[in-house]
């Protein structure tokens, strides 16, 4: 066996075999010299559990504290049990019958007087209980109430976080851990400030017991007389008491060192000294002394003194921050000139997908001096766009263009730009959504809303409240770049899904389904593949949040073909309860359109393109087809459920391009992605020679090819 388990075996039952020691000094007898060794080692334990605790840089760093309490709390009382039968036993032999140890703070500390330890050990109890152990309670408490009201919020932002691409899952998995912690650790502590105060009352107790059973056990067993015992006794009583009522204190005040802590790249006592570093704190100190010294009735000797100490102290550190603030001289080496001539790989290349340009009148916006308004409102956008989409959208780059307006911005994807609009870095706008009163006395510049084309006006921030009393919806400029990102960028998610954003999710879902992961990748289908089917899943606005389906789905497609459209059709089918779902509840009827058989006959059986090999719709037809759903969708209302065209697989796709042009609004299934169990309601069908009179089901998949699917 090695050393390193040996020594790993060792410890592993070193707590057990300790527990067990605790054990036997209650129940059998041991020589005094165990019990001085064992005072030693309590007293040196208690020193060690301080010292751990004051160079502890946060209190988490010394979070097994409450157990230690626990056990060190157990081991005192089981020498207070062992050292209570030795001094009832021998004690009428002398004061060295308990030990040295109990000898020494018997007669040494309170020179033999045990009346004195009597009232020595009455202080001590009062400054552990009363002030250490319930201040350090009391913090305990409310620390604990704090964390765990704190902990909903850091769990949010840390999937914030994590969501927005600032720290990685591993990163967020530690994160989570450690406030976990945190809240079990304030929480224990709650907890354990109780064992030192029933450590205290028990010491009470005990040389309660000593005093009258020693007292009593010298005059009746040993013929002592009443002096006699009292001496003998109560004096090995007093320094038994001493003796476990001193590492009691000290682990009181560690108790209330780690619950004070904050957390801090340094120890306490570098803390506390950096604190205590700043000149002007000790200036008024020796002038207060100074002046008390100079009052006749005090003792000169030792104010001025003190004064003049405060003074030097005063003086070396008012020094050290003068020569702190003195720059040092740094000789600069000749800069190397750059060649003018060459170009770097860096000044012609962009690696930022998603770029937002703005003129230089708009670079405000980003100045961290004013809060960087954009930047907040960007990364507000990227987070909502993440847990849209289901994948971490890129980091948003944005930099300013000389080449445009001083006003005006625009939004690049890919180098793509996707519109852009002019804006007033320091006024408001004022958006009439429809609300507005037509006789507003409102005053501002005439524009139109970039995302949604409403009539809006700019205007003075200090005219927001007039505004707002005129039925208008007030935005900041910030707010109104960052609703344009959000609309261009939400129509085109598929635009934003990469390799590298893939292979991230198949990483994370190998976590908890790596058997599923492996049936679909990398064989048969390679990184390319999927991120081309997951690509076109989002350009028909499917999250891919949940990936478990879409992969079980594309576990058992895959055994049936590898072509990308094949899989394209059995994965939707597979989802149609979570395609339907995102519009209407499965208790709800679904408002269904459908084709004519001979007009859908027409669209399957036409020209096909020779690229995609998809059916061509001719203009007349999707013009006619479009204008009809349209105005089926507004004779609806704004609040109704949306209007779902049902179509045979082979015409899915192909109406689905044309309606993401014209109607949007509409969503395009096939036959087979309609859920057996979702009712439904025919409300039109496009090309019969009358319309339906009342509603109707969808016939079975039989005679699909017979009706609109």
């Amino acid at each position: 066996m090695s050393l390193f388990s040996r020594v790993r075996n060792a410890g592993a039952i070193a707590l057990p075999a300790g527990i067990l020691v605790l054990i036997v000094l209650m129940i059998v007898p041991v020589p005094a010299i165990v019990l001085d060794v064992a005072f030693v080692l309590n007293i040196a334990l208690s020193v060690a559990v301080l010292m751990a605790a004051m160079n502890a840089e946060k209190p988490l760093d010394f979070s097994s504290f409450p157990s230690v309490l626990l056990f060190a709390t157990l081991l005192r009382l089981s020498l207070n049990v062992a050292s209570t039968r030795v001094v009832l036993v021998h004690g009428h032999e002398g004061e060295a019958a308990a030990g040295k140890v109990i000898e020494a703070f018997g007669a040494f500390l309170i020179g033999g007087n045990f009346a004195v330890g009597i009232f020595v050990f009455l202080i001590l109890v009062i400054i552990n209980m009363v002030v250490v152990t319930k201040g350090a309670g009391r913090v305990s408490e409310v620390s604990a109430r704090f964390t765990l009201d704190a902990l909903p919020g850091k769990q949010m932002a840390i999937d914030a976080d994590l969501a927005a691409g600032l720290m990685t899952a591993d990163e967020a998995k530690a994160r989570r851990r450690e406030v976990a912690t945190e809240a079990d650790f304030y929480g224990s502590m709650d907890g354990s400030s109780k064992f030192v105060k029933g450590d205290a009352i028990a010491a009470l107790l005990i040389l309660a017991v000593n005093i009258v059973a020693g007292f009593c056990l010298g005059m009746i067993s040993h013929g002592l007389s009443a002096g006699e015992a009292a001496q003998a006794y109560i004096t090995l009583a007093i320094g038994d008491a001493l003796v476990a009522q001193v590492p009691s204190l000290l682990l009181s005040i560690a108790a209330a060192v780690i619950v004070t802590r904050v957390s801090d790249s340094r120890d306490l006592a570098g803390q506390i000294g950096s604190q205590f570093a700043a000149p002007g704190t000790w200036l008024p100190v020796a002038v207060v002394l100074g002046a008390i010294g100079m009052i006749p009735a005090m003792p000169q000797s030792i104010f001025l003194p003190a004064a003049a100490m405060a003074g030097w102290i005063w003086h070396s550190l008012r020094k050290r921050a003068e020569r702190a603030l003195i720059a040092p001289v740094v000789v600069e080496e000749p800069a190397v000139l750059a060649d003018p001539s060459r170009i770097e790989l860096e000044d012609v290349s962009d690696h930022t997908l998603v770029t937002i340009e703005l003129g230089y009148g708009l670079v405000q916006l980003v100045d961290e001096r004013r809060g960087s308004p954009l930047v907040t409102r960007v990364t507000g956008v990227r987070k909502q766009l993440s847990q849209s989409f289901g994948f971490i959208v890129p980091q948003f780059r944005m930099r300013d263009a000389l080449d445009m307006p001083p006003h005006e911005y625009r939004i690049v994807l890919g180098g793509v730009n996707l519109g852009g609009a002019e804006v007033r870095a320091d006024k408001v706008l004022a958006i009439d959504a429809g609300e507005a009163n037509l006789n507003h006395a409102l005053r501002g510049e005439a524009c139109f809303d970039p995302s949604f084309g409403c009539p809006a006006l700019w205007i003075d921030p200090a005219a927001r409240d007039h505004a707002t009393a005129e039925g208008f919806l007030t935005v900041d400029p910030g707010t109104v770049i960052a609703t344009h990102l959000n609309q261009l960028l939400s129509a085109r998610p598929q635009d934003l899904l990469g390799p590298d954003q893939v292979r991230a999710l198949t990483e994370a879902l190998k976590e908890h389904s790596a058997g599923l992961v492996e049936t679909v990748h990398p064989a048969p289908l390679s990184l390319a593949a999927i991120t081309r089917l997951l690509r076109a899943l989002l350009e028909d606005h499917i999250p891919i949040a949940h990936l478990v389906p879409i992969f079980a789905s594309l576990s058992r497609a895959v055994q049936q073909t590898v072509d990308h459209d094949r899989l394209i059709e059995l994965v939707r089918a597979d989802l149609g309860a979570l395609i339907v779902g995102r519009i209407c509840s499965p208790t709800q009827r679904l408002p269904v359109v459908t084709l004519d058989a001979g007009l859908e006959g027409a669209i399957v059986q036409g020209m096909v393109d020779p690229a995609t090999g998809q059916p061509v719709i001719e203009p007349d037809l999707a013009r006619m087809i479009g204008e009809r759903i349209v105005a089926l969708g507004e004779a609806r209302g704004p609040h109704a459920i949306r209007l779902t065209l049902v179509v045979q697989p082979r015409a899915r796709r192909a109406l689905a391009a044309l309606l993401r042009l014209r109607a949007p609004a509409c969503l395009v299934l096939s036959i087979s992605e309609l859920p057996a169990t979702q009712p439904i309601e025919v409300i039109d069908v496009i090309g019969a020679a009358a319309p339906p009179q009342e509603p109707r089901g969808l016939p079975s998949p039989d005679s699909a090819e017979s009706m609109a699917a």
